[in-house]
């Protein structure tokens, strides 16, 4: 009854838990989330000021469908001033969260039977959009070991005639790991002399700690002959999940036809959320880097928590707000008898025992991991991470 394409996709790996979460959650446990992937602050008063500016001036018709030309022109500001990275606003589209503008992208490049290489562990999306598509997703398996960092000759190695783009993102979700400029200047050697464009979500690029430098690839795109799209928005560094708007810039060719999908699909973004983005990407600051502030002094407290879990691995990130350690030497026998054998088992029993949700790495092609969100209070992440270490130091390790 249904299409191919359902054949080909599946639900959220992160559905389960949800669907366990509440059915806790209905028998009164109070279930502490440290799964969420959204900032847990407020949009800042000057934004939502814009946007009531905005609505008292009646803006609140139809755009153009791929956004206004003010939002694009401050865009292009704030990439050249954030990044050094240069773009028009006819290289830009605005569109309903980053996650429309990779779906735009990749219809827009990938044909069936293409295929698109992914480093992972990954975003969940990445895969499921491939396969929609009926493209085919090569799967590049990092971990630990290698910081969860692909290498230029794992990238070599990967390509074929039938290579289509690689996709990834800078900093990573679930790892927080970055690379830095040497590390992408030698990915961007690789494809040089190809035909292969990088698609690049760096939708966590301001929340990067330790004055890590961070470089936009899109500093190369000169080298690549610019085949060379960067996914960005205000969901993660203006704490503005709930206002869904994102871009995508890159080559005329390749947005045009991101502009004719979008047309077809959802049109132009909410006309309010475009005018509070602009005063975003143009105003102060200055609740950008108290977030941060308050992001890395969590990401510390985690980190000197999970030391405190034998058997609990993990780098420390450089960027976003997850942990994402390995888990697998948890897996052995419950106190209930259950046996755990990989990662959705082992977060469901700590759901269960805990009452605490995290996301299994099974989700992100990475099993024998768990990712671990500190976009909560400390309060919360404490009381959190008790619960988790006494629930594991409960299981018979095989």
């Amino acid at each position: 009854m249904l299409s191919q394409m359902m054949s080909r996709i599946s639900e959220s790996g992160t559905m389960r838990m949800a669907a366990e979460a509440i059915k806790l959650r209905s028998q009164g446990y109070e279930i502490i989330n440290l799964g969420v992937g959204e900032p847990d602050f407020n949009t800042s008063d000057f934004i939502k000021n814009a946007a009531k500016d905005a609505l008292d001036k009646n803006l609140t018709h139809y755009t153009l469908n791929r956004g206004i030309k003010e939002l694009r022109d401050v865009i292009c500001n704030w990439l050249q001033a954030e990044f050094n990275v240069e773009y028009s606003s006819d290289e830009i589209i605005i569109s309903n969260g980053a996650k429309q503008a990779i779906f735009n992208t990749i219809l827009a490049l990938v044909s069936p039977g293409d295929e698109v290489i992914i480093p992972t562990p990954c975003w969940p999306t990445y895969i499921e959009l491939i396969k929609a598509v009926g493209a085919i997703p090569v799967l590049l398996k990092t971990g630990l070991e290698n910081n969860f960092k692909i290498s230029p000759e794992q990238l070599k190695s990967a390509l074929s005639e039938k290579t289509k783009a690689l996709v990834f993102s800078n900093p990573s979700n679930p790892t927080g790991m970055t690379y830095d400029g040497a590390e992408l200047k030698g990915l961007v050697d690789v494809l040089k002399d190809t035909n292969v464009f990088i698609l690049s979500d760096e939708i966590y690029s301001k929340l990067i700690y330790d004055n890590c430098p961070f470089d936009s690839v899109g500093i190369y795109r000169e080298v690549l002959k610019d085949r060379i799209i960067l996914f960005q928005g205000v969901s993660k560094a203006f704490a503005m999940t709930g206002w869904r708007l994102g871009f995508a810039a890159g080559p005329r060719e390749v947005i045009k036809a991101c502009d004719i999908i979008q047309g077809h699909a959802t049109s132009s973004v909410s006309s309010i959320s475009q005018y509070a983005a602009v005063a975003a990407f143009s105003g102060p600051q200055n609740d950008v880097i108290k977030m941060r502030t308050q992001f890395d002094e969590r990401r510390k407290f985690v980190m000197q928590y999970l030391k405190k879990i034998p058997g609990m691995k993990f780098i420390k990130p450089d960027g976003a707000f997850y942990f994402f350690p390995k888990i697998d030497a948890f897996y052995g026998i419950s106190p209930d008898g259950t046996e755990i054998k990989n990662s959705t088992d082992l977060a469901l029993y700590i759901l269960r025992n805990a009452q605490v949700s995290v996301v299994p790495g099974q989700g992100f092609a990475a099993e024998h991991y768990l990712r671990i969100s500190y976009a909560n209070s400390l309060s919360q992440l404490e009381k959190g991470l008790k619960a988790i270490k006494r629930t594991l130091d409960q299981i018979k390790r095989k």
